[in-house]
């Protein structure tokens, strides 16, 4: 998928892809959507203070709802345009995933085709349901490319997601994670300041060690 290619002949900095997989659907509806866009723009906002993580962080947002789509293709920071989701639909989670999963191996195609490097990548699912379609497969590729360190995969269910099904879909080492009520701002801010640590190491180099995560808890 040659998406963004000139930002790639422009900027060749090493890239940090970060892929939001989205849940959309109607039970979203309300104070939640409303509060994932707040987190989404404070994403963006904190992000941009640093100029390297300005530099070299990509982000694409999926969404699944009355269906699943791009709703923001990879592109650094600086560039991405804040629109508001809206929520309506069912929970296509499984299509979600395996769509994601094939956007995220396109784009890595698409930096080795340039030469440039990248680190590896981020997907965070967010959802406050249970997949209305097969998720099976999807999983399983969640958990072969985690291990496979193809990607850092995080699921985060909402007030009202089915954990159990979520934690079949978690990598085995990184299981899903509850969000404290609607707290997606301090998620959000987690992440940019994970992402932006990320982006001033070496690719390819030793672990980084996360902030603490205060936004979620583990559930048992």
């Amino acid at each position: 998928m040659p998406v963004g290619e000139p930002e790639l002949v422009t900027n060749l900095e090493p890239r940090c892809p970060v892929i939001l997989l989205l849940d959309t659907s109607g039970s979203m509806c309300g104070k939640p959507i409303e509060q994932l866009n707040t987190g989404i723009a404070t994403f963006k906002q904190e992000i941009e203070t640093d100029n390297m993580a300005t530099l070299r962080v990509e982000v694409a947002i999926i969404t699944f709802g009355s269906n699943v789509s791009m709703f923001q293709d990879f592109t650094t920071v600086d560039n991405f345009i804040i629109s508001n989701l809206t929520a309506n639909g069912n929970t296509p989670m499984g299509e979600a995933i395996n769509y994601g999963l094939d956007v995220l191996e396109d784009r890595k195609q698409t930096y080795r085709n340039k030469g440039i490097q990248y680190y590896r990548p981020w997907v965070f699912l967010v959802t406050d349901g249970a997949p209305t379609d097969s998720w099976q497969n999807a999983a399983q590729r969640v958990r072969d490319g985690d291990q496979q360190k193809k990607h850092l995969f995080f699921v985060v269910g909402v007030q009202g997601a089915d954990m159990n099904i979520l934690s079949q879909i978690a990598p085995s080492n990184r299981p899903p994670l509850m969000l404290n009520g609607l707290d997606f701002k301090s998620m959000f801010q987690w992440i940019s300041a994970s992402v932006t640590q990320v982006s001033h190491s070496k690719p390819g180099g030793q672990q980084t060690t996360l902030p603490p995560m205060g936004w979620g808890q583990v559930s048992i």
